[in-house]
C-alpha cells in the first residue's frame, strides 16, 4: 500500500506529516517511523505527525520522535500541523483552530500564510537543577545559561544533562541559552528521541524564554535566535502562573511524495 506524506519545517525543525483521518497508519510500527525519519535511508525528519480527527476539536496531533516512539509535546511540529491541516483543507474558512495533543487542548491562527501562532500550556513553575534549571513546558527541558553558545559542544554536554539521574527515567531535552545586547536570547537545542541537536526547539524556546523572565528579566515576551531561524514566544506572569503563552514562527511546506508501507 502506498500512503502519501508531506515534509513541513519551521525554523529549521522538520516533519513528515501524513493526514490519517482514515486511520490507516500503523502508529505501532516503531520500525516503520523510525525508517522514514531516517535521512539516509528514509524521507528524513526530526519527527512524524499525523493529523487525525477529533471528536471535539478540529483534528488530533500525533507526534513520533524520530526514534520511532511517540513523543510528548512538538511546539514547532504543532504549528506545522496547523498549516498543514490548512493546506488540506480540513479547517477551510476558520480563524481560530483548536486541537487535542498529548498534553491537552492547543489553539492556533495564522499571522500570514508562513507564520503561524500556537497557544501552549500554562506553566506553573521551575527549579535549580545542577548548573541550570527544570521546566515543563509540555516536555521536560533542562535550561542552562553558557557564555560562549557558538563553541559548546551541544552533542556531548547535552547528551550527558539528558541522562542524567536527576531526569530519569525519561531524560529531558537540553538548553543552552545566551542572552544577547539587543534583549534577543540565543539558543541551541539537544532533543531527547531525536537524540543530536535539531535547528531548532519550539517548547524548549518557551521554555528559555520562562525561565529568563523568572530569572530577573521582567518582559513578557522574546525573541528567540535559534540555528533555523527566529521565533518569538510571549506570554502573560499572573499570581505566580505563566500562561497565555504564545509560539509564533514559520512554518513552510517543503515537499510531497509516496512511499510504500
Amino acid at each position: 500500500m502506498n500512503m502519501s506524506f508531506f515534509k513541513y519545517q519551521g525554523a529549521g525543525n522538520d516533519f513528515i506529516l501524513i493526514d490519517d483521518f482514515d486511520r490507516i497508519f500503523p502508529q505501532d510500527d516503531n520500525g516503520l517511523i523510525r525508517r522514514m525519519c531516517d535521512r539516509r535511508f528514509g524521507i528524513g525528519a526530526d519527527g512524524l505527525i499525523l493529523l487525525l480527527p477529533s471528536t471535539s476539536k478540529d483534528f488530533k496531533m500525533t507526534y513520533f520522535n524520530s526514534n520511532g516512539h511517540e513523543g510528548t509535546m512538538c511546539g514547532n511540529g504543532g504549528r506545522c500541523l496547523l498549516a498543514f491541516a490548512r493546506d488540506r483543507g480540513r479547517i477551510f474558512g476558520k480563524s481560530n483552530i483548536r486541537f487535542d495533543a498529548i498534553d491537552g487542548e492547543h489553539e492556533g491562527y495564522f499571522v500570514d500564510h508562513n507564520t503561524v501562532c500556537l497557544k501552549m500550556r500554562n506553566v506553573s513553575g521551575f527549579k535549580k537543577q545542577g548548573n541550570g534549571y527544570r521546566i515543563d513546558t509540555g516536555s521536560v527541558h533542562h535550561v542552562e545559561y553558557v557564555d560562549n553558545l557558538v563553541d559548546i559542544d551541544v552533542y556531548r554536554r547535552g547528551r550527558t544533562i539528558r541522562r542524567h539521574n536527576s531526569y530519569a527515567p525519561d531524560g529531558c531535552n537540553v538548553n543552552f541559552i545566551q542572552p544577547e545586547k539587543d534583549g534577543t536570547l540565543s539558543i541551541r537545542t539537544y532533543e531527547r528521541g531525536v537524540e543530536k541537536e535539531t535547528l531548532s526547539c519550539g517548547t524548549g524556546s518557551v521554555a528559555s524564554a520562562i525561565v529568563h523572565h523568572a530569572t530577573g528579566h521582567q518582559r513578557e515576551e522574546y525573541i528567540i535566535n535559534t540555528r533555523g531561524g527566529i521565533l518569538k514566544v510571549s506570554f502573560r506572569f499572573h499570581e505566580n502562573i505563566y500562561q497565555n503563552i504564545w509560539l509564533e514562527g514559520p512554518a513552510t511546506y517543503v515537499f510531497k511524495g509516496e512511499i510504500e508501507l
